[in-house]
């Protein structure tokens, strides 16, 4: 079978830096900072989460993940509080980066659905409710942990409708999206990624917009284009990253990565240098 996140999480791994393990008491909002998703593990205690004009109530241990930056609210018992292990999560390109962009504005699960993630929350909240030499990194990589055994759980459970992860908990897209995400550079056809998939070119076709919602040369670009801002952003030479997605120069590149961002990507790299400055 192949490993539907492997490439995924190589090119766009998700980091994670905790601020808080212990009780949240009261009202605690968490405001945007623009660049960071958060994810939050309530170990006991009632919460109710307010955002945008929306909220949810958790009377049980869950997860909740906001994948993309949104400001959010805590409100629980003024004495009791609950505990909670916090941390923000920074997903490599931002905004454009793909695991995040195909999430929900917001997930929430209880803990006990996660499957296999039980030896995981129980090392973590160990560490996190002690004082112990190393115990931020170890929860920060625990933590990565948990969030490579949700995005499994997200595929596998059917919580997306549409889009990439979709298109990945498919048994016959999820080829072709891996084959795109492995080997990026190749000259692929729609005849090759159907065969890959083991599909009819039509039928490939059609499911393939029907699940994620794009054509596959749409999504191959989109891929490829993903993959030159990430070598920009390392400071790559064009004419190098132009041969490493799939495109034969750089003025090929260059008039995939404007249609797709809207932006050169001399334009788009000056942006993201400036926002660094």
């Amino acid at each position: 079978m192949v490993d539907r996140l492997a490439s995924l999480m190589t090119h766009f791994p998700v980091g994670a830096q905790v601020f808080n393990t212990g009780p949240l008491c009261g009202l605690n909002t968490l405001e945007s900072d623009g660049a960071h998703g958060q994810l939050h593990l309530v170990r006991s205690g009632a919460v109710e989460v307010r955002y945008e004009r929306k909220s949810i109530q958790i009377e049980r241990p869950s997860l909740l993940l906001f994948p993309r930056p949104l400001t959010h609210r805590f409100v629980t018992d003024p004495q009791r509080g609950a505990d909670m292990v916090c941390a923000n999560l920074s997903f490599e390109g931002g905004a454009g980066n793909p695991i995040a962009s195909a999430l929900p504005d917001v997930v929430c699960l209880p803990l006990d659905s996660i499957a296999g993630a039980e030896p995981v929350l129980s090392l973590l909240f160990e560490e996190a409710f002690a004082q112990r030499c190393g115990r931020v990194p170890l929860i920060e990589r625990l933590l990565e942990v948990v969030m490579i055994q949700l995005l499994r759980q997200v595929m596998e459970s059917g919580e997306v409708q549409s889009g990439m992860l979709s298109g990945l908990a498919h048994p016959r897209l999820r080829h072709a999206l891996v084959a795109m995400h492995e080997r990026p550079a190749q000259d692929w056809t729609l005849h090759d990624l159907a065969q890959v998939a083991g599909m009819s070119r039509s039928m490939f076709a059609t499911t393939f917009h029907s699940v994620i919602g794009i054509t596959p040369g749409q999504y191959l670009q989109s891929w490829r284009v993903r993959l030159a801002q990430k070598a920009l952003r390392r400071g790559r030479p064009l004419k190098v990253i132009a041969s490493e997605v799939g495109y034969g120069s750089e003025a090929a590149l260059s008039r995939a990565f404007k249609a797709q961002s809207g932006q050169s990507p001399r334009q788009w790299r000056a942006v993201f240098l400036a926002a660094e400055a």
